[in-house]
């Protein structure tokens, strides 16, 4: 519900207190809302194609050439960069392998995940069918440990030729400075400058025949899959909890927007606690149904206690509800004039105003019209009294003929209106009894 802009009552929805008591109020809207998001999430996990995820373990082992050097960190402490690893498995030329290898033109795209702290990749894929995904995970860790043995065996070939050049190289210059000191005499200072060159030579062939023996014995271990996929039992797509709970939280969501949403807009006064909270005006009473002894002694004493003035006008809203229902009750109980506002000059002789407000047919713009129009004649408004006894009040007869016995109640009018309307207009003779 919302407030009329000209009231200076508080609006709703300041604090939590006011948005929980917002939601208590419009609770039908959002148990549909987040009823039909559930039902919803539901709906969409039916039609939802069931999906089987299996993940294949493979540890990654060091090649011994052609590493790049990891960083190591908490996180992981391995010398191998596991996450370059991890983006190889994904790449191109291992699905284009592992699909060589799985005998499919189409493979489903592949995760591969590195746990913290281990060198070990999670290569994960998920399918339509749970064969389909094991046979996919299988294949994308062997290609992947395939093309990780095949770069390591191109790059240990590689070595080896380079390796090969400079020895044969080295060589070739170790047989050129030997030939040179056989034609140099012994003692003079080049043939000590050629010999030392000759041992330079032949330890720099020493050690690259040695490294040669070493790439042409190098066993390539590019790692072994420690845990092989299999069919999963049970699909891991779509999740009920994930669906019915995302459904029931945006359900949740949408109803407190359309409960906000419809309370600002909807401005019907239900109850007197709609009164309080729109209209800032406090309920004294409901006489809904007839009131008690203590119900009417605690509106007597708040009606004596707030109005300024010896004359109170019972004030209805909608007008046709009419003020009887009150203006009685209050006549009888306090030493007050209360006007019923059946008269042209009642709002003009007012000191005050109580409103009765019939609930279910009026509104807070309507309660905001007559706050104006009292306030236009400077009547305070000490209250108001709610009912839903929404039945017109009688209509009474002309004021010539009749006069309400709480508007002369504790007040000097009643001696002269019954002198005004009692006073003969000329000396009339009262007959005889005799």
């Amino acid at each position: 519900m919302s407030l009329p802009p000209d009231h200076p009552a508080r609006r709703s929805g300041t604090d939590l207190a006011d948005h929980l008591a917002l939601l208590r109020r419009r609770w039908l809207l959002l148990l549909g809302c987040f009823l039909s998001g559930g039902t919803a999430g539901l709906a969409i996990m039916s039609v939802t194609p069931a999906a089987y995820t299996a993940t294949t373990h493979v540890l990654v082992t060091p090649v011994g050439i052609g590493e790049s050097g990891n960083q190591v960190t908490n996180r992981q402490r391995e010398h191998l960069n596991l996450d370059t690893e991890a983006q190889v498995a994904q790449s191109a030329v291992v699905a284009t392998r592992a699909a060589e290898q799985s005998g499919s033109t189409e493979l489903e795209p592949v995760e591969v995940t590195v746990p913290p702290n281990s060198a070990v990749l999670a290569i994960t894929v998920t399918a339509a069918e749970p064969g389909d995904a094991a046979l996919q995970s299988r294949a994308y860790a062997q290609a992947y440990l395939d093309h990780r043995a095949e770069s390591a065996r191109e790059t240990i070939t590689a070595q080896q030729r380079l390796v090969a050049g400079k020895l044969r190289q080295t060589g070739m210059a170790l047989s050129q400075v030997i030939d040179q000191l056989q034609t140099l005499p012994r003692g003079t200072a080049e043939h000590t400058r050629v010999t030392h060159q000759q041992n330079v030579l032949a330890r720099q062939v020493a050690g690259l025949t040695q490294r040669h023996d070493q790439l042409r014995t190098l066993a390539v271990t590019p790692g072994e899959i420690i845990s092989a996929a299999t069919p999963p039992p049970d699909p891991s797509a779509p999740s009920l909890p994930l669906h019915l709970g995302s459904g029931l939280m945006a359900g949740l969501l949408l109803g407190a927007a359309a409960a906000q949403v419809r309370d600002r807009l909807d401005t019907r006064l239900r109850t007197a606690a709609d009164v309080e909270r729109l209209t800032g005006l406090p309920v004294l009473a409901d006489v809904s149904r007839p009131l008690g002894l203590g119900a009417l002694h605690e509106l007597s004493s708040a009606v004596l206690a707030s109005c300024p003035g010896k004359r109170l006008l019972v004030k209805s809203v909608p007008p046709a509800l009419g003020g009887t229902q009150v203006a009685v009750p209050l006549a009888a109980n306090v030493p007050l004039a209360v006007l019923d506002g059946t008269d042209v000059n009642d709002l003009a002789k007012a000191d005050a105003a109580l409103l009765l407000i019939g609930l279910d047919g009026t509104g807070a713009d309507d309660v905001a019209s007559t706050v104006r129009l009292l306030s236009r004649q400077s009547v305070p408004i000490i209250g108001a009294v709610t009912t839903t006894d929404l039945t017109p009040a009688p209509v009474l007869a002309p004021r010539g003929q009749h006069s309400s016995l709480g508007k002369l109640v504790a007040s000097g009018e009643i001696e002269t209106s019954m002198t005004a309307r009692t006073a003969p207009t000329s000396p009339v003779r009262r007959p005889s009894g005799r």
